[in-house]
């Protein structure tokens, strides 16, 4: 008996062991350089090591916020963005809908360790060389297969419909065409308005200022300092940093910020809040899955971080000089959060916008966006009787979000 058992043994060790190889061969390029990354750089091996046995093993951190087992080490979490690489995100009723890597990483993300190793430099420009690759499949027509009507996952099906009740008259589509005649994930995400749905507000009115994209007030703040400690628990923003040391951050200091947020399953194109040319456009890499420690173990992160964000992450800016001299030069910051891998800015420097107009768009992701006004500016804002913070809910975009006084 022993004699037979033997040779069998061998060879399902052999089996398991052949089988092993082949998985770690089989990583795309793009993780198994992530992989090398981590594994030659000791603080980065120590740190990716160390952000999951940070994780309590409490019976609230047992799942990932969508639901999944929470996994426990960084080569399982290779595996997991391998798998992403090939797949859309599906719909779920988690407030990480659109997020599959946030969510295998979202505790992670909220310890000391992995606070500070989604801030690194090499981290971050392998994210995006990652989320680059992801992009590539999620703009290809590969990618619509979520786009179905199943009941709980697809983005046409009963669960989706009821969080987007009037999708089919807000955007552009034909229920009746495969995919709703969308070409890919990215067409869907990036999807328009039908004509007269977000009409501009008070076209021809200088003073109102129009709300830059279709998002939910999270925070409006005055006096707003050129250097501050943006990482502390009430996360003020710090002007230079958020505006990556530009010769024009001392003219906002001591200004007023409006913040918004954008959740994964609304419009996310970009629209000018004033008419006025553009002075300067500017795409600054940063982070994209950085948390403040502060915020702690996050269920949505880094929602609870998007004041801190705005200083770290990779964010598009645009400065504006209004028609209006009452408002004069303002800038607005977009801010890709987590799976968001392309800020993309459509208009050119030099160029005059009416209010209203494109200015550009996030793909693949839930984001952020701050507007930024001098000191001098005389605000009165509009938020439809809401207090801003996480339950507030979306203002549509082109409609009135302030007022400015004087001229």
């Amino acid at each position: 008996m022993t004699a037979i058992r033997r040779p069998f043994m061998i060879v399902f060790a052999f089996l398991v062991l052949a089988s092993l190889a082949f998985s770690a061969g089989t990583l795309h390029p793009v993780i198994q350089e992530f992989q090398e990354i981590i594994e030659e750089d000791p603080v980065l091996f120590m740190l990716f090591t160390e952000m999951f046995e940070q994780i309590p093993s409490t019976p609230e951190f047992v799942l990932d916020p969508s639901g999944n087992p929470q996994i426990r080490d960084y080569r399982e979490m290779l595996h997991v963005m391998n798998e992403v690489l090939t797949q859309a995100p599906e719909f779920n009723k988690t407030g990480l809908v659109g997020f599959p890597i946030n969510a295998v990483i979202n505790w992670a993300m909220g310890t000391p360790a992995g606070t500070i190793a989604f801030l690194n430099e090499k981290v971050n420009q392998q994210l995006k060389k990652i989320l680059n690759q992801w992009a590539v499949f999620l703009g290809s027509p590969d990618s619509r297969y979520v786009l179905s009507e199943d009941p709980e996952k697809g983005w046409f099906g009963r669960d989706a419909l009821e969080a987007m009740p009037d999708f089919v008259e807000d955007f552009q589509c034909d229920p009746d065409l495969p995919y709703y005649g969308f070409a890919s994930w990215d067409d869907f995400f990036t999807r328009q308005y039908r004509e007269g749905r977000r009409p501009v507000e008070s076209p021809d009115d200088d003073s109102i200022i129009a709300n830059a994209c279709e998002s939910a007030p999270f925070r409006i703040a005055t006096d707003v300092q050129l250097q501050d400690r943006f990482w502390i628990k009430e996360q003020p923003y710090s002007l230079s940093h958020m505006l990556g040391g530009d010769p024009m951050g001392p003219l906002f200091e001591g200004g007023t910020i409006y913040q918004a947020f954008l959740s994964a399953l609304s419009y996310h194109r970009w629209h000018s809040p004033v008419s006025g040319r553009i002075v300067k456009t500017r795409l600054i890499d940063g982070s994209y899955y950085a948390q403040a420690l502060s915020a702690g173990f996050d269920p949505a992160s880094p929602n609870e971080s998007q004041a801190y964000i705005a200083q770290v992450a990779s964010r598009g800016l645009i400065f504006i000089e209004a028609d209006n001299p009452a408002i004069g030069l303002m800038c607005i910051v977009f801010i890709g959060m987590a799976e968001v891998s392309s800020n993309e800015i459509t208009v050119y420097e030099g160029q005059h916008v009416k209010k209203g107009d494109q200015l550009g768009m996030f793909h693949f992701g839930g984001s952020t966006h701050v507007l930024i006004f001098r000191p001098e500016v005389n605000l009165e804002f509009d938020l439809r009787g809401q207090t801003p913070g996480p339950d507030s809910q979306n203002i549509p975009v082109r409609s009135k979000i302030a007022t400015v006084q004087g001229e």
